[in-house]
């Protein structure tokens, strides 16, 4: 069944299924009434695809639907991510041109960020140089062959690495993004040696220049290609076992889905899979909410995952980073600090208080979940402070407050000679200014200022940071979605389908070839039009755009710009390379006019329309009176007071009221925090107004 379908009744029912890491989210949508139904169960790390069905099932049954009738399943997958973070993936051959063995180990001269310029050790590199076979073969920049490829020694390097029990084969030639025969040739006697192989190549995974980053990249797609082959096959195994027959679609990392044989082909590109559903989601949100502008905040058990969106639009990368990484596929302009619910807290020998990135997780996970967990964390923080009430999922889940004061006073109050309230304050003092840090790298490092932006909090704990996150920036609205526990889940619901190709094509000034850019645009598209007819998109649902990347002359890294018309000629490059003076002027405050400006990578990038969801508006007229339930003890910065406690579900739409307070819900708590002042509108969001 292919992936895009033409008409609203033929796909009523579509259901969305988040894997987090402590959470499984669902959301089930009717397209021709507008309603939602939302659902989290436990994810289950042994095997993901148990979690996943145990989702849908859980939906349906709250729609009062048969499994039979959804017509489309959408899908935010960890499993590429967390095979690369924990180093778990397939031992992977690499096959690359004489001379060049050592590129991975040699890599870049930077260090991270965060890291201690003495004491920092570079990570082990994912192929080792005994699995690395140097292959004869040489062509030069403009695609002309200089060494003919050694065929002999392709297949005594397959020999090998079948006699080794290696079946997972990268292949990356020097300048294989003008000439990718010899890759294309490799890949075909690999295939004849070593028929048990996953072969990958990089003029398939990432067709630009830079040996490192191809290298890696192609490296990382076949490491993670065994283990994300297996967990596809076993969705649409499971999916066929329930007869529900709807196409898979899989997010990407660039914020758009693809169907299951394009992800089992490149599995590499989900690797940002579960964070792009949240920010396409927060999009969505904020759009309904009337905000153009805004930062996403999806606070997970983990981590806490930032992005940006200026006028309604994201952006997007080819400079990310998966663990100790760089991944340069075209993803989601996403910052990531491990600061989520279930990192833990603890006082180091020198005494110093840190929080994260180490967590919990789902199993054990907090110490209050009563499943063995005795460390401190930021939920356990929370629930000291009476930031939750004692339950989550309204009811389903019982916390244990004794075993979260336990586990503060133990780890980190009494080591400090702190009681255990001032304990948890500092452990939240901490990751909402780790949390603030990211949002700056997000924003004020690419040229916002967050002052300007409305936040949205989503995950699970998202709501419980959002207003002290606002404080700390500056910033003066929060919007919390109606569901923001399972927003990442709705961002796979009003996701498109896309993908991006790109290519190499230097051009130095003055002497730009217009033909050649516009003959490589071309081919690309016609790339994209096989991607279209793979997926089934029709004609009046494709979308193609245009970009490059550009650098003025002596620079080593590149801005991308939309090119500027539908063909490439000497006036349409005129104005991209103006477009590029305004953004380079905009990020880094000065443009050098003066100086020539290089043409380095062509991109397209494709999209194919889905429906997206109309929703539907609350109903006015209720009472703040009967969405209140009980009053709970919180502990403010200024003190302990009793506050209301609000029923999400109940609250209609146009209500005013304001805090301190708590709002409960299935998925997620909103901390509302004195001196703030709430109001629903129309889709259900709380728009608070924090100064």
């Amino acid at each position: 069944m292919n992936a895009a379908v033409e008409t609203e009744t033929e796909i009523r029912y579509a259901v969305a299924i988040d894997t987090g890491g402590t959470f499984t989210d669902v959301t089930l949508f009717d397209r021709e009434t507008g309603q939602i139904w939302t659902a989290k169960t436990p994810s289950t790390p042994s095997d993901p695809s148990v979690g996943f069905m145990n989702g849908i099932e859980a939906a349906v049954e709250k729609a009062s639907l048969e499994a039979t009738e959804l017509a489309q399943v959408f899908h935010g997958t960890t499993v590429a991510t967390n095979l690369i973070l924990e180093g778990k993936g397939a031992d992977v051959g690499l096959i690359t041109t004489g001379g060049f063995k050592h590129v991975l180990e040699i890599g870049r001269q930077d260090i991270p960020r965060r890291a201690n310029l003495f004491a920092w050790i570079k990570p082990t590199r994912p192929v080792l140089p005994e699995r690395i076979h140097e292959i004869p073969e040489r062509v030069d920049i403009e695609g002309n062959k200089l060494v003919p490829l050694d065929e002999t020694a392709v297949r005594k390097a397959a020999r090998d690495f079948k006699a080794r029990g290696v079946n997972a084969i990268a292949v990356c030639f020097l300048n294989s993004f003008v000439h990718p025969a010899h890759e294309e040739r490799t890949a075909e006697i690999i295939r004849e040696e070593h028929p048990d192989a996953l072969v990958s190549i990089s003029s398939d995974v990432l067709r630009v220049f830079r040996e490192y980053e191809r290298s890696i990249a192609t490296v990382l797609n076949v490491y993670v290609m065994p283990a994300v082959s297996r967990y596809v096959a076993q969705l649409e195994g499971r999916l066929s076992q329930e007869k529900i027959d709807a196409p898979l679609l899989i997010m990407k990392s660039n914020g758009g889905v693809v169907g299951a044989g394009e992800v089992e082909r490149v599995p590499a590109y989900t690797a940002l899979s579960g964070p792009a559903a949240g920010v396409v989601g927060a999009g969505f949100v904020g759009a309904a909410a009337g905000y153009g502008d805004v930062i996403g905040i999806d606070i997970g058990g983990t981590s806490a995952d930032i992005c940006l969106i200026k006028n309604g639009a994201y952006s997007l990368t080819g400079k990310g980073k998966i663990g100790d990484w760089p991944l340069a596929f075209p993803m989601l302009d996403i910052n990531t600090v491990g600061t989520g619910g279930g990192s833990i807290a603890a006082v180091s020998e020198t005494g110093a208080l840190t929080v994260g990135p180490a967590s919990a997780g789902a199993d054990p996970g907090p110490a209050c979940y009563g499943r063995g967990g005795e460390q401190a964390t930021i939920t356990d923080a929370h629930l000291v402070l009476g930031h939750l009430p004692p339950y989550l999922l309204a009811g389903g889940m019982q916390l244990d407050e004794a075993a979260s004061r336990n586990a503060i006073e133990q780890h980190v109050g009494r080591p400090l000679g702190l009681s255990a309230e001032a304990a948890a304050q500092g452990i939240l003092a901490i990751a909402d200014n780790d949390m603030v840090g990211a949002i700056r790298v997000i924003s004020v490092e690419r040229g916002h200022d967050p002052r300007d932006f409305a936040l949205i909090p989503f995950g699970g704990a998202g709501p419980l940071h959002g207003s002290s996150l606002a404080r700390l920036l500056g910033a003066q609205t929060v919007v919390v979605p109606p569901s923001p526990g399972v927003l990442s889940a709705m961002g796979l619901l009003v996701s498109q389908l896309r993908a991006d190709y790109s290519r190499t094509c230097f051009q130095a000034p003055p002497d730009f070839d217009f033909n050649l850019m516009e003959t490589a645009f071309r081919e690309l598209e016609a790339e994209a039009a096989n991607w279209f007819e793979r997926e089934g998109v029709p004609q009046a649902a494709r979308q193609l755009t245009r970009k490059a990347s550009l650098r003025y002359k002596h620079q080593g890294f590149e801005l991308d710009v939309d090119w500027t018309g539908d063909a490439v000629t000497a006036d349409t490059t005129a104005l991209t390379l103006d477009a590029f003076h305004t953004l380079h002027e905009r990020l880094y405050t000065f443009a050098q006019k003066d100086t020539p400006i290089e043409i380095v990578t062509l991109h397209v990038a494709a999209v194919g329309e889905l429906l997206q969801p109309k929703l539907s508006a609350l109903p006015t007229g209720g009472a703040l009176a009967d969405a209140e339930i009980n009053r709970h003890p919180v502990f403010f910065e200024d003190g302990r007071c009793d506050v209301p406690v609000y029923d999400r579900q109940k609250l209609s739409a146009g209500i005013h009221f304001e805090g301190p307070g708590l709002v409960v819900q299935l998925d997620s708590t909103t901390l509302i925090e004195p001196n703030s002042t709430v109001r629903t509108d129309q889709f259900g969001n709380l728009i608070v107004d924090v100064s």
